[in-house]
């Protein structure tokens, strides 16, 4: 928790300051380097030819694969280990990692450059045709279609995003390609440093006030990113979503090229024709020169036809692929981590797994499970993530899951946060309407409640940013007695 109020500014990480260039990296230490989006960055510098270095709090079948693929990997982060990083070594750290994190302040002490997660992915970016997603919902499907599509068409695109890819097994990789497509986070104000060359926005509403206090400030957050996109180049919005129909707006009056897809009839790639069944969706992409583009998805939800539509569109305006190669890459996606992930299936009960964790996420993702039931009743078990975030958007996540047959809420799950008095899960339990709603705070609780109620036919999903993703495999081993 920070000491003032919120209000936009990261005062650890400048993310408009000059960056180095990759040519200049000798060597990179990484603290935390076991951890899902730094060990992406880390293989991403070893492939540039830069020494690596880091260090994490326990072994892991991660840091193995890092060895072996050259880097020096230690256990503990401490002030002795902040000696062990050597002098030509620019330091990497998450927001995770505290100021008063030993090694951290052992480095800095030191003098060491320190760069933010985002900036060593700027610095490996920089001079690449590169696009970057942003958007309060749907950045990491989105930029995970984008991958998949590109390197269907040929591009061998190298990529970080939020959660590994189905198919490649991993949230990173290196292509030999010239291109490179980033999720690009708002939470922390660090999608400032990309510039791409093409950028996609697919919502802008209210979250992450914990670090910027208002919407307005979030907005205002987007506008610098937009402007952050290179001379001549690209912003994609989805022309759906007010708060990026809003920013579209803004950027073509400054006279910048601007594209958006969508439903609505003013859409530059109109979306029609929607339909779907289980894991099969469908639609007709309607470009704004004429034509009718046919548009299969393995994933499930209309907002994931919304999402690809944006792919299409980002590809074909500012990659140069034609409609028909980005709908074919399009057709080859099955689905990333955490994102309407089957788990399996016990006493006739499937479990799916979903990251969603803000109100339109979290519609979404009920959304899509209803048409996944399959004549089941749809039991969805939500775990709010941070008091603050529950405290603003109670109503609309309660809004989401009255959507359900059944609603399971758990406590808050913290992350970074100190509690907040009086901000509990059953702020969102109280307001769900329609649905049966049980808050049951603990895991071992949800379990038991989900096992009182579930029978043959059912669906679960279990959603939300937190530890809830572990109750999946709990349930199913449960059931299958």
């Amino acid at each position: 928790m920070t000491d003032h109020a919120p209000d936009g500014v990261n005062r650890r990480f400048d993310f408009t300051a000059p960056l180095p260039a990759l040519g200049d990296l000798r060597a990179a230490h990484l603290i935390a380097i076991g951890g899902s989006g730094m060990s992406g960055v880390a293989r991403l510098l070893l492939a540039a030819g830069v020494r690596v270095s880091g260090s994490d709090r326990s072994e892991s079948p991660v840091l193995d694969d890092l060895r072996a693929a050259g880097a020096d990997v230690w256990i503990g982060q401490t002030a002795e280990g902040a000696q062990r990083v050597p002098d030509d070594a620019v330091v990497v750290v998450s927001s995770a990692i505290a100021e008063d994190n030993p090694e951290l302040a052992g480095v800095r002490a030191r003098g060491l450059q320190v760069l933010h997660r985002a900036q060593a992915l700027g610095v490996l970016m920089a001079g690449r045709a590169a696009l970057a997603v942003a958007g309060t919902s749907g950045k990491t499907t989105t930029s995970a279609m984008a991958t998949v599509a590109l390197r269907a068409a040929g591009a061998d695109s190298s990529f970080a995003i939020g959660a590994p890819i189905a198919g490649i097994g991993a949230n990173s990789g290196v292509g030999q390609g010239d291109s490179f497509i980033v999720e690009a986070d708002e939470s922390d104000g660090s999608f400032l440093v990309y510039h791409p060359q093409v950028a996609i926005v697919t919502s802008v509403r209210e979250d992450h006030l914990d670090f910027y206090g208002t919407s307005e400030r979030m907005q205002q957050a987007y506008a610098d990113f937009a402007d952050t996109i290179r001379d001549g180049g690209l912003l994609v919005a989805c022309a759906d979503d007010p708060g990026a129909s809003a920013l579209a707006a803004r950027h073509r009056e400054l006279g910048r090229w601007v594209v958006t897809y969508g439903r609505t009839a003013d859409a530059d790639l109109r979306v029609a024709d929607e339909s779907g069944s289980g894991f099969a969706w469908s639609a007709t992409l309607l470009p704004a020169a004429g034509g009718r583009i046919p548009l299969q998805l393995k994933v499930p939800g209309a907002h994931n036809l919304q999402n690809a539509a944006g792919v299409a569109l980002a590809l074909t305006e500012g990659f140069g692929l034609s409609m028909e190669q980005a709908v074919t890459g399009l057709g080859g996606f099955t689905g990333s981590a955490r994102r309407l992930e089957p788990r399996g299936e016990a006493g006739g009960v499937r479990v799916i797994d979903d990251y969603a964790h803000n109100p339109d996420k979290l519609d979404a993702a009920v959304r899509a499970g209803l048409g996944l039931r399959d004549g089941g009743r749809l039991i969805a078990v939500f775990q709010p993530h941070l008091f603050s975030r529950t405290q603003h958007a109670a109503a609309g996540l309660a809004a989401a899951l009255s959507r359900a047959d059944v609603a399971i809420v758990l406590d808050v799950y913290p992350a970074r946060e100190a509690p907040v008095l009086g901000v509990t899960g059953a702020l969102v339990a109280d307001a769900v309407t329609g649905a049966e709603v049980v808050y049951a705070p603990t895991l071992d609780e949800a379990l038991q409640a989900v096992l009182d109620r579930a029978r043959s036919g059912d669906l679960v999903l279990t959603v939300g940013a937190g530890d809830v993703t572990t109750l999946g495999p709990r349930l199913l081993a449960e059931l299958s007695r």
